[in-house]
């Protein structure tokens, strides 16, 4: 290779790596997972969770689109009530994994206090039904698919665009309280988060159960 052609490559490489940086929006290993995830489809992350005190939380995020079932839910619906909000498609191998983790943390938790939200970021309705009822999810998921992506656009800057999984804890206010990029480390760390997020607020929360944390295990 000339040393022109060597110079080129290096600098595209490098235009590359930065435009990956301010995509992610989380530093250098957000960067190397975003990468990755451009070559697998979803983000290999190990659970790691970010928590937001209530004085550094951004502004309630507003969003609207389209479930399965071709109702329109907005950020109007949930106001109110701690969320879980997880982005997600059916493809995707952590997904899956951590399947069973979510619907049992919603099993726990929804009512009049929690609410479940998912957000699908590739498939047609087809597809997102069929891992419902492989997995046994009864909470809504948002098609949020490419070409609009506007729920996804509202997370901006909490969550890479393509950024999946990714499983975010609102508070009743709609703010970003907990965020976790990859799959749930296991089946303790949900319920963690959404009881923290509940307790801030004075409202009653669950007993604790005992949940073993090998259930996205058994998805595997």
């Amino acid at each position: 290779m000339t040393p022109r052609r060597i110079g080129t490559a290096v600098a595209l490489g490098l235009a590359a790596a930065l435009t990956l940086s301010a995509c992610s929006g989380g530093g250098q290993d957000l960067s190397k997972q975003w990468e990755e995830s451009n070559e697998k489809g979803y983000i290999s992350g190990d659970g790691t969770s970010a928590s937001f005190p209530v004085s550094e939380r951004t502004d309630p995020v507003q969003f609207s689109g389209e479930v399965e079932d071709g109702s329109t839910l907005s950020s109007d619906d949930i106001l109110g009530k701690v969320t879980v909000v997880n982005f997600w498609y059916a493809g995707c191998a952590p997904c899956r994994a951590e399947a069973p983790d979510l619907e049992a943390a919603y099993e726990e938790f929804a009512g009049d206090n929690v609410a479940f939200l998912g957000i699908n970021t590739r498939d047609q309705v087809a597809q997102a039904q069929q891992f419902a009822q492989e997995f046994g999810i009864e909470y809504p998921s948002i098609m949020d698919v490419a070409g609009g992506r506007s729920v996804q656009r509202a997370f901006a800057g909490q969550v890479p665009l393509n950024a999946v999984p990714t499983t975010l804890v609102l508070d009743t206010e709609g703010r970003v309280a907990h965020r976790v990029l990859g799959q749930l480390a296991g089946a303790s760390q949900l319920p963690t988060l959404i009881r923290e997020t509940l307790a801030e607020t004075g409202i009653e929360v669950p007993r604790e159960t005992s949940t073993p944390d090998s259930a996205s295990e058994s998805a595997e």
